[in-house]
């Protein structure tokens, strides 16, 4: 099966590139064909052409930015992020096969655990705790201080 993908971070230093390389192994070794841009704060690498776009059966969005849609109009898409091309990409792969197969067009959005967690986190109504640190002693509260 023909895949294309695109992974994109804010920084686009390592993480993308990492997403990325998991996507382009574990493809090859499901027997997957798959071409994949990167996309960060130097502009997009390996970018993908018109012809990469009509040939493929289905798209893989791992990124953590937006990332335009447009031209993967009428493919199966689905979406997840960076962490989830890193830590879990077969379930990123198989899905998208599995949509490609079934012929459903559209996007799906991959569920990772890590937002399972915080979902059931928030919904027991725990206190926030607050991060930081004392706020007395943050630059702004030392200004104030000094000119007062």
């Amino acid at each position: 099966m023909k895949l294309v993908a695109v992974t994109s971070c804010p920084t686009g230093i390592a993480h993308s590139q990492m997403a990325a390389e998991n996507l382009r192994t574990k493809a090859e070794e499901m027997g997957h064909d798959i071409s994949v841009e990167v996309q960060g704060a130097m502009g997009a690498q390996d970018e993908l052409t018109a012809a990469d776009i009509e040939d493929a059966d289905a798209v893989i969005i791992a990124a953590d930015t937006a990332v335009n849609r447009d031209r993967f109009e009428g493919k199966p898409l689905v979406k997840g992020t960076v962490k989830d091309a890193v830590n879990d990409v077969e379930s990123l792969i198989r899905e998208a096969v599995e949509r490609a197969e079934s012929g459903e067009t559209g996007t799906t959005e991959l569920q990772s655990d890590a937002a399972d967690d915080t979902t059931a986190d928030e919904s027991a109504g725990q206190e926030q705790q607050q991060v930081g640190g004392d706020p007395s002693k943050g630059l702004f509260a030392r200004i104030k201080r000094l000119f007062s």
